[in-house]
């Protein structure tokens, strides 16, 4: 029998929505909370399992960029895309009370309020990706139109 999995809010706003998708659980090791750990317990390559990183711009303030796991936002491409001068990854201890999610479990989808989400061109490659499910161990696998559908997300680069 298969497990029952507990479905999160951004999963019930994706219902809500109307958008396919599928909730695919993995193991969690709490000392690497990588995308990369995630693409293996998961068996996919890590450039279609992207990660959700909350910045802060100069001009704009809080928004979001969703990159493959095996890459490193670029501050200044992001500042650019989002309208500011300058950018950058907040700090830890704010993404809780900034986003409602923690490290390792911070989706794109239901986050405390809706910030502009900047979604790397790339994920357009695949016919499906991997964000996380808004809590560690579960990820939501659906294809990136939807992703841009739902968020509004701009396609750019941000590597």
């Amino acid at each position: 029998m298969k497990e029952k999995i507990n479905k999160t809010n951004a999963a019930r706003l994706l219902d809500r929505a109307k958008i396919p998708y599928e909730l695919i659980p993995y193991e969690v090791d709490e000392n690497n909370l990588a995308a990369t750990h995630v693409a293996e317990q998961l068996g996919e390559p890590v450039e279609q399992v992207f990660k959700t990183l909350v910045l802060h711009g100069d001009r704009s303030g809080y928004f979001v960029c969703v990159i493959p796991g095996d890459k490193e936002v670029d501050l200044k491409l992001a500042a650019k895309v989002s309208g500011n001068k300058k950018a950058d990854l907040i700090p830890m201890k704010e993404l809780l009370p900034v986003t409602g999610y923690i490290r390792g479990g911070c989706s794109p989808i239901g986050m405390k309020k809706p910030f502009p989400v900047f979604l790397h061109e790339t994920a357009m490659d695949y016919p499906f990706i991997y964000i996380s499910a808004g809590v560690r161990g579960l990820q939501i696998r659906l294809a990136p139109a939807a992703l841009v559908e739902y968020t509004g997300a701009t396609l750019c680069a941000l590597l």
